[in-house]
């Protein structure tokens, strides 16, 4: 875990995605591997219009071909296509809760990241604000020594223009 000073280092400074290294390491229980990247992209392929276009052209032609006598081998009620859809949906429920999981664990990374953002950003902001007021404090102390020093340069001005009146007066009777 990283403490807030080296957030705050150069070598983080700029880094923008500097909160999701700490998790670079996770990877979800099926892992990301070969098996893990391509059952995902499956999962992923099975909610898009191409593969329910696709299937629906196959599933037409199959029927159609049977129907229409052109072929035999799966004659109505079309049990070898109530195979192939069983063996669809036995496939396909495992590899969309695998893609679900994989996003889960992303998503659960980038959640903690994004709180230690916020986190960082909290302190930053938190020492800002303590530098302002002791900035702010010393600006004070600074304006009360300048009104000191006004002060006592009016009372030296005024004290010069005592003593200068006086010796005029003496010089003009002597």
């Amino acid at each position: 875990m990283q403490t807030p000073a080296t957030l705050e280092s150069p070598r983080h400074a700029h880094h923008h995605f500097r909160f999701h290294a700490p998790h670079a390491h996770l990877s979800s229980a099926f892992g990301d591997d070969w098996f893990g990247a391509r059952a995902e992209s499956f999962a992923r392929f099975f909610g898009t219009p191409t593969f329910l276009i696709v299937q629906t052209v196959i599933v037409a032609i199959w029927i159609t071909l049977n129907v229409a006598g052109f072929t035999q081998f799966d004659i109505y009620p079309f049990i070898l296509l109530n195979l192939a859809f069983s063996l669809q949906a036995a496939y396909a429920a495992p590899l969309i809760l695998l893609a679900q999981t994989r996003q889960a664990d992303r998503d659960k990374a980038h959640a903690d990241a994004d709180a230690q953002h916020r986190e960082a950003l909290a302190l930053a902001s938190i020492e800002r604000q303590d530098l302002a007021t002791r900035q702010s404090a010393q600006i004070v102390a600074l304006l009360e020594q300048n009104t000191k020093l006004t002060q006592m340069t009016q009372d030296l001005s005024q004290h010069i223009k005592e003593l200068t009146d006086e010796i005029h007066r003496r010089v003009v009777q002597a």
